[in-house]
């Protein structure tokens, strides 16, 4: 194809027109009416509107409903869509369209005259666009906050970027095996036979197979269970993997964490104290001795050596979650990305106006959209509902999943965080008026045994699973380190 310059005109009064191309324009439906096949090449991304010139949209909708209807579209058959048409006949009726056809671009060329007549309505758009963000940040209006309107500016850039993308379709199923037995024998290979991103704990590994690229992973639990912990100390085993893994003079994918409850330091006071088996009470206050802070220096260096970012901006949207994140993998490549927690996250304006379950909705919507857009697993946390504190036993159940019920539909993976002991050492026994002591003893002592058996002990219940089995596996818990561990036991029957 030879190389076809925008046209860009000047009006009357010097200022600059649109750009458009309105000899690609007619060489592409030249094309179609000619052939066909044409209107396959170009019909998955390209669509009327994508037209600079109204008459040029006609023909193309014309064209589209006939070849749709598996009807052939050339000038005879067009010619009774127009009869009474004052546009068509201005331009010259029957016999404009009869000069489309004797002009054609060969079906060949189709594609690429497709791409032009796109990218150049992009243009024009993205004027628009910047025209309106002119217009409202002039405006003034008190109801919409300066950033309301970046968000908004960023959330119609998003769209725009992926309007009549002509990116995927089919895939024939043999490159898809190809593709499955890729993966299996990278599982075959490694150790622990995960083919995702590893999350450090062995019975989890063996469960999920690691953090798989494309999928939701929800981990919800009721408040002091443990999540941001476990979803800290899954993040740092994945970047750490990510820079093992890295070839040398490679810089590793990036672990990017969007801490929306609480402050970078405090996330990296976390991981220093995971790291140095210290309590992060005392490293906070400063409760430390020589050795203990010559520990502090080393775990800093190594986390310093971390593809490891941290967004503490409270109440992102998802809008500005999603370009944040787009982002870091253009500028540091991405492994993981954890969001603490699902229910702080704010969705659009409309979805807010409606309920918050609409809400919620279109947020876990939107970070299963970002798993698969930047093929990237989407570690997110989330609330529990108090009904679980209503019942005699407290593990969670999908159920339980705090104002939405798309989270679980939307999910690829749902696991829960449960600790017993967290109950019940707010469940220690007293001595009622009535009971003598004898009894009294004989509880406490039953609630001691069921305490001991419970201390540090962590079950992650994975009670959803879109490609794999569900079950329980038990973690050892440093409630003083916000550290996890593995824990050498079976894993349970499946839940």
């Amino acid at each position: 194809m030879a190389e076809t310059v925008p046209v860009i005109e000047s009006d009357r009064e010097g200022q600059r027109s649109p750009p458009s191309n309105v000899e690609a324009e007619m060489g592409l439906l030249g094309a179609v009416l000619l052939n066909n096949r044409a209107f396959e090449r170009v019909s998955e991304f390209l669509s009327e509107e994508h037209f600079s010139e109204e008459f040029h949209r006609r023909i193309w909708r014309a064209c589209k409903t006939l070849i749709e209807r598996g009807q052939r579209a050339d000038p005879t058959t067009l010619r009774h869509f127009f009869e009474s048409d004052e546009v068509y006949r201005a331009i010259g009726g029957a016999a404009y369209v009869a000069r489309l056809a004797a002009n054609a671009t060969t079906v060949i060329n189709a594609a690429d005259y497709g791409r032009l007549i796109h990218d150049l309505f992009l243009r024009r758009e993205l004027i628009e666009l910047g025209t309106d963000i002119v217009n409202d940040a002039y405006a003034g209006d008190l109801e919409v906050s300066a950033v309301d309107q970046i968000e908004s500016a960023e959330q119609n850039l998003y769209d725009l970027a992926t309007t009549g993308s002509y990116e995927g379709g089919f895939r024939s199923l043999t490159e898809a095996v190809a593709d499955a037995v890729d993966m299996a024998q990278a599982a075959f290979k490694r150790d622990g036979k995960t083919v995702g991103a590893p999350s450090g704990f062995t019975e989890l590994d063996l469960m999920l197979g690691g953090l798989h690229k494309s999928d939701l992973i929800v981990l919800a639990g009721r408040p002091s269970m443990g999540k941001t912990a476990l979803a800290t100390n899954i993040a740092f085993h994945v970047a750490e993997a990510a820079g093992d893994a890295a070839e040398a003079g490679k810089a590793p994918p990036a672990v990017g964490f969007y801490s929306l409850e609480m402050s970078a330091e405090q996330l990296a006071n976390r991981l220093v104290a995971e790291q140095t088996k210290i309590s992060s009470d005392k490293i906070r206050r400063g409760e430390v001795n020589e050795s203990q802070f010559e520990r502090l220096v080393v775990a800093s260096r190594k986390l310093e050596g971390l593809a490891f970012f941290i967004d503490d901006t409270p109440a992102l949207t998802t809008s500005a979650l999603r370009t944040r994140a787009r982002r870091l993998k253009r500028q540091h490549g991405l492994a993981l990305l954890v969001v603490d927690y699902l229910q702080l996250v704010s969705g659009s304006r409309n979805a807010r106006n409606e309920s918050r379950v609409q809400e919620v909705s279109e947020i876990t919507r939107g970070l299963k959209t970002l798993a698969k857009e930047l093929d990237v697993p989407v570690l997110a946390l989330s609330q529990l509902s108090r009904a679980v504190e209503s019942r005699e036993d407290k593990r969670p159940q999908l159920a339980d999943l705090r104002e939405s019920g798309t989270i679980e539909q939307d999910a690829d993976v749902v696991m829960f965080i449960y600790r017993e002991e967290y109950y019940l050492e707010r469940q220690e026994p007293s001595r009622r008026a009535d009971e003598d002591a004898a009894k009294f003893l004989e509880r406490q002592e039953q609630w001691e045994e069921r305490r001991s058996k419970a201390e540090g002990r962590a079950e992650i219940i994975v009670a959803k699973q879109r490609h794999g089995p569900t079950g329980r596996i038990v973690l050892r818990f440093h409630p003083e380190m916000t550290k996890f561990e593995n824990l050498n036991e079976a894993r349970d029957a499946p839940y």
